[in-house]
């Protein structure tokens, strides 16, 4: 898919950073990749449980053309795959962990409300 550059209003910049980790799982992935350093395909498919062979496949071609992730293929006998994240990927370090941090904090609090209720 064909990524646009936003340079228009105010906010585009944003929207930037959401179509390349937009998606379900870009994200989960993301962080699994920030966490492990190199994941397998299994690996991942064992993570984000909720997610088809097939989303996940397609989530990490994604991520794969826009040049955030590497895939490499070992000749293995089931093959084996790998996932890297690429040094413009690493970039995204700081946005992953910053939205990380906030799930925490709202579980912790959600965890809160629910006893005060």
């Amino acid at each position: 898919m064909k990524r646009q550059i936003y340079d228009c209003q105010a906010g585009c910049p944003v929207e930037s950073t959401l179509q390349i980790i937009s998606g379900k799982w870009k994200s989960v992935i993301l962080y699994h990749l920030l966490q492990d350093e190199v994941c397998h395909f299994g690996s991942l498919q064992r993570d984000l449980g909720h997610c088809s062979r097939r989303m996940l496949a397609l989530q990490l071609k994604e991520l794969e053309q826009d040049k955030i992730i590497t895939k490499t293929v070992f000749a293995a006998n089931p093959p084996k795959t790998e996932y890297r994240l690429t040094a413009w990927g690493q970039t995204l370090a700081p946005v992953i962990q910053a939205m990380a941090q906030w799930g925490e904090n709202y579980n912790q609090r959600q965890k809160h409300m629910n006893r005060v209720e």
